[in-house]
């Protein structure tokens, strides 16, 4: 049975991509994943006993794990996830960015050079290396225009710079070795079981238990929105069908403010679990969940507006996002409410939701 090598398949993406992969392949799904504070087994309970399913504990930025896991799984295909994802922490401690964006990057391009080397023709032309990237890499938009495959990198914090840095390794070693990379590039996503340090779980876990929510600046910061699911399924087909040495961009064609994002949620909450029921908020004499809503200073480098342009996926990969935005929301919102246990167990022991990415005063990690 050949395999496919998922990277930071404990994550958020990567747990959603496993599932999407066991439900329509055949092939063996091996997720290689450090299990760090953001990735979790919870995330793969319901796959755990799945004959298809196989999890090694190891470092993308640990040479030797890395080679471990392609000589014992020998993958025909690898979805390389793993990442630092989270902008504020970026501005926070960067050296840890560095070290699995791209120092974790190299080591698996090197390895998966390694392994294709040892693959027979047929294997060989078979083999695919997908690297996972954000539209973060290219910088800030200003009123219109979208994002393009062709669009220059600019990055404009820690972690955007990390993955670009990342994206011209994965270019350099298509044109340099001939690797087969295909790499990818996603709005911002949206979904179950993503880590409650991002805006929508954030925000829901604090109007449950009748805290601020805290909105960067005007909130007027666009983003595309996409629905995991969605992205999972995008990239299965970059894998089968893509064109190595090509960028394809996804998203979810659902421009929103932050604020609009904020209020949406605010709303499918109170549908669900209206805010006149909830002791947190009663207690403090609040009728509404939209009332704690609060504007914070911004994030220095705060990108103004991201939008992408998904024509490429569409047209060579055949891939729609099939999930509307505020359906997507409110079903997001009912997942949450749902796993609350879920959301205990990942934040135990952590201040998980406190205010990162300001101006460090002390030592820079």
């Amino acid at each position: 049975m050949h395999s496919v090598l998922i990277t930071g398949g404990a994550g958020f993406i990567g747990a959603n991509v496993v599932r999407a992969a066991l439900a329509t392949e055949a092939r063996k799904v091996v997720v290689l994943d450090a299990l760090t504070y953001a990735g979790h087994r919870e995330n793969l309970a319901e796959v755990e006993g799945d004959g298809r399913f196989a999890f090694v504990l190891g470092d993308v930025a640990d040479p030797e794990a890395v080679r471990r896991a392609f000589h014992d799984h020998r993958p025909d295909v690898v979805l390389h996830l793993a990442a630092e994802s989270h902008v504020d922490r970026s501005i926070d401690g960067p050296r840890e960015f560095v070290r699995t964006n791209v120092v974790g990057t190299h080591e698996m391009l090197l390895a998966a050079r390694a392994h294709r080397d040892t693959l027979a023709p047929s294997e060989r032309e078979r083999f695919r290396f997908v690297h996972v990237s954000t539209d973060e890499v290219f910088g800030t938009l200003g009123p219109t225009g979208t994002f393009t495959p062709d669009s220059p990198h600019a990055p404009r914090s820690p972690y955007a710079a990390s993955k670009a840095a990342a994206d011209h390794l994965a270019a350099a070693y298509v044109e340099t070795y001939g690797l087969p990379v295909v790499t990818t590039n996603c709005s911002n996503n949206y979904g179950p079981f993503q880590y409650p340090e991002k805006l929508i779980p954030l925000l829901l876990l604090n109007a449950l238990e009748g805290r601020p929510l805290p909105v960067y600046g005007d909130g007027l910061q666009v983003r595309d929105w996409l629905h995991v699911e969605d992205h999972a399924r995008g990239l299965l087909l970059a894998a089968a069908r893509g064109v190595p040495g090509r960028r394809y961009l996804f998203g979810g064609g659902a421009e929103r403010t932050n604020l609009a994002v904020v209020e949406g949620l605010t709303d499918a909450l109170e549908a669900l679990r209206p805010a006149v029921g909830n002791p947190a908020l009663a207690s403090k004499g609040i009728r509404r969940y939209r009332d704690l809503l609060t504007f914070v200073a911004d994030r220095p480098g705060h990108d103004r507006r991201y939008a992408v342009d998904a024509s490429r996926a569409r047209a060579e990969l055949g891939w729609a996002p099939r999930h509307a935005f505020e359906d997507g929301l409110r079903a997001t919102v009912a997942w949450y409410l749902a796993h609350l246990d879920w959301c205990a167990a990942v934040q135990q022991g952590r201040d998980t939701r406190a205010r990162r990415g300001v101006l460090p005063t002390g030592d820079v990690r």
